[in-house]
């Protein structure tokens, strides 16, 4: 429907007075970019975005994706006149237990697609977002046609990571993606031209998108512009929405207070508020209210939504009756349930790097998990998740058929894409790349992790065996830092990543079963470039998911206990050898997520590490990585420095992880 320009600006003007309330309610916040762009997601949200009112999981929905999280004052205003929040909830923008916090948190029942704050990620997400569309399309038919829609800042443009999202978006050739640019001038500090000035519509046409350029605080030119961004097809679309930061915000003088950089990040403030609100036909002394005109608007799209889904939903029905089997995968890959994986049929090859028996699992995995999707950012061949593109083939142009992305050199941009994914839905992902760059990843991970979106995050060259390639390679820190993110809770209590560095080939493929069903955090999973022995024979790997667990062959009564991740407990394995010829008795213990350790009984904890027990780590990252488990009186024997070029073999010997050195180190402490 398309409704008076009166009426639009009258919505718009209730939308910038809600946020500039907020605001000025909380004592802090961003008030002008919500004035600005409250023109454009008012003519979305009454006119364009389809959504079902009464089920917001409705997972043919179209999906909104806020880049710049500031701008929360205006989603929350807009969603409001939706129903989605109250007066009082507005009121309580960013106060402790609020469902406004200062920067959105993903609330789907709310109508919040995205937790939204880093710049340049949100925008990122809707990309993935996109690529799962038209994965779900290609499989389920137009019972999956929806449009994705994104909002994006200044300051989102000018993020490296813009540059990944809009090379990817082109040239997948996403259609069904539509991306506002509310491009004011103006940004925290300064105004844009003292940072920039490139062309941003030639850099998103050189990347393959339609760009169209318009007044962004014009209701009948931004329909007009979504109105043929609907139309486009084989190309992203971007419109550049020329606004006015402040829009309609005046100074204590009652001057104007528009293009200016103070009201980016401060509320108006006095007599600037009173002005700015009476300017806009509110009230000061009782703001937060919805005009009855506007309130008029929303409920006849309410009733018009209504009328859409329903038709939808017949669709839906009568596609369900023609294609049960198709209707009951995707009932199924939308319920967020573990898939269907027959584990037992996975046969590894002994004595295999960690990295070489993740593909074995991920060849299955394509096979056998249809609605995944596995990517790499350009070392399919190396970080072998080739061993899912090897079952499949990858995504391009028109054809989303297969179940493999090539997102080239761009490990955050990937990461972001897969986080989008999850988010749609219906979708498992993962992405791998070398375990040193998951440095540029790390952002991304905080945002799934305090999203819960259960991406598989796969990283291998797992330690300095990388060996010839030499320090910048070589990851060290790393581990310590990831495994951070196990030691910190979600919103819901739980650990916020799962942490998974297998021993062995064997090991590997328990690590891979807890990962896929891990439903509710990321996973990362931590693997090796070199071949690893594998543990003792009758080693029970389902213990695994106990996160640590005592490996086969281990004596009674230990002397002292031998604790390791990763390739270094085959090190430890060999130590031990020669230290039972010395009548030393040991405890073998195999530590593949501290984080799932923790989470099991005190009993069961001190009937594999007792305390008071003597304890020798062992580790290629830093000492810290097992400090928690060795404990003040143990011994570790890690890495303190940077790695260094030479043979892998070499670096063992150079740097202490052979076992004559357990040895030496073990019977040092006796």
């Amino acid at each position: 429907m398309k409704n008076s320009k009166e009426l639009m600006n009258r919505a718009a003007d209730n939308i910038r007075i809600l946020a500039a309330s907020m605001v000025e309610k909380a004592k802090s916040g961003h008030p002008g970019g919500a004035m600005g762009g409250a023109d454009f997601v008012n003519v979305l949200f009454s006119e364009f975005l389809v959504y079902d009112p009464e089920n917001p999981r409705w997972e043919g929905r179209d999906r909104f994706f806020l880049d710049p999280g500031h701008m929360s004052p205006m989603l929350y205003s807009t969603l409001a006149l939706t129903g989605k929040f109250t007066m009082e909830e507005l009121e309580q923008f960013r106060q402790w237990g609020s469902p406004t916090p200062g920067h959105p948190e993903v609330d789907i029942m709310r109508g919040i697609e995205n937790t939204s704050g880093p710049l340049g990620q949100g925008h990122t997400f809707a990309v993935g977002a996109a690529i799962a569309a038209k994965f779900l399309k290609a499989r389920l038919g137009d019972v999956m046609n929806q449009t994705i829609y994104a909002y994006i800042s200044d300051g989102g443009v000018q993020e490296e990571i813009s540059q990944g999202a809009g090379r990817i978006a082109g040239h997948l050739g996403l259609d069904n993606l539509i991306m506002f640019y509310d491009s004011n001038d103006i940004q925290l500090s300064t105004e844009c031209k003292d940072v920039t000035d490139e062309d941003v519509a030639k850099k998103y046409e050189a990347w393959g998108w339609k760009v169209f350029t318009i007044n962004g605080n014009d209701a009948d030119e931004i329909r007009t512009a979504l109105t043929a961004a609907k139309a486009v097809t084989g190309q992203p679309t971007l419109i550049i929405g020329k606004t006015i930061m402040g829009k309609g915000a005046r100074k204590a003088d009652n001057s104007s207070y528009e293009h200016n950089c103070a009201t980016h990040g401060a509320p108006l403030g006095g007599e600037a508020y009173i002005n700015t609100i009476k300017n806009l036909g509110g009230d000061p002394a009782d703001p937060f209210k919805i005009f009855p005109e506007v309130a008029e608007l929303y409920a006849k799209r309410r009733e018009e939504l209504k009328g859409i889904v329903a038709e939808r939903y017949a669709a839906k029905a009568e596609w369900a009756k023609a294609n049960p089997e198709l209707a009951e995968k995707m009932e199924y890959w939308f319920s967020n349930k573990a898939p269907k994986v027959d584990w037992n049929s996975i046969e590894q090859k002994p004595g295999s790097a960690t990295r070489a028996a993740s593909a074995t699992v991920l060849g299955v995995l394509a096979t056998q998990v249809e609605n995944m999707v596995c990517a790499s950012a350009d070392l399919s061949n190396s970080d072998k998740t080739d061993g899912f593109l090897k079952k499949t083939h990858a995504f391009a142009k028109g054809d989303f058929s297969g179940a493999f992305f090539q997102a080239g050199v761009s490990e955050l941009t990937m990461a972001c894409c897969c986080i989008g994914m999850a988010l749609h839905g219906g979708v498992i992902p993962a992405c791998g790349t070398f375990f040193v760059f998951s440095d540029y990843m790390k952002p991304a991970v905080r945002m799934a992790a305090l999203m819960e979106t259960p991406v598989k995050f796969i990283w291998t060259h797992d330690a300095f065996r990388v060996g010839e390639d030499g320090p910048t390679h070589e990851p060290v820190e790393q581990e310590a830092q990831i495994r951070l993110m196990e030691k910190l809770k979600n919103h819901k209590g739980h650990n916020s990543v799962l942490v998974l560095r297998p021993a062995d080939a064997e090991e590997t493929t328990q690590a891979w079963k807890l990962a896929m069903e891990n439903t509710s955090t990321p996973t990362a999973l931590i693997f090796s470039r070199q071949n690893i022995a594998n543990l003792p024979e009758g080693n029970d790997y389902t213990q695994t998911a106990k996160g640590a667990y005592i490996v086969a062959g281990s004596d009674e009564n230990p002397d002292v206990i031998l604790v390791a991740s990763g390739s270094e407990v085959s090190t430890l394995v060999a130590g031990a050898e020669l230290l039972r010829k010395d009548g030393v008795k040991l405890r073998i213990v195999s530590v593949p997520s501290e984080g799932l350790f923790r989470s099991q009984s005190k009993e069961y904890q001190e009937s594999v590490i007792p305390t008071g027990a003597k304890v020798f780590g062992l580790t290629a990252g830093l000492p810290v990585n097992l400090l928690g488990l060795v404990g003040a009186n143990g011994k570790i024997w890690g890495l303190e420095s940077f790695g260094f070029s030479a043979p892998y073999k070499v670096l063992d010997e150079k740097l202490g992880f052979t076992a004559e050195n357990v040895y030496k180190q073990v019977k040092a402490m006796l």
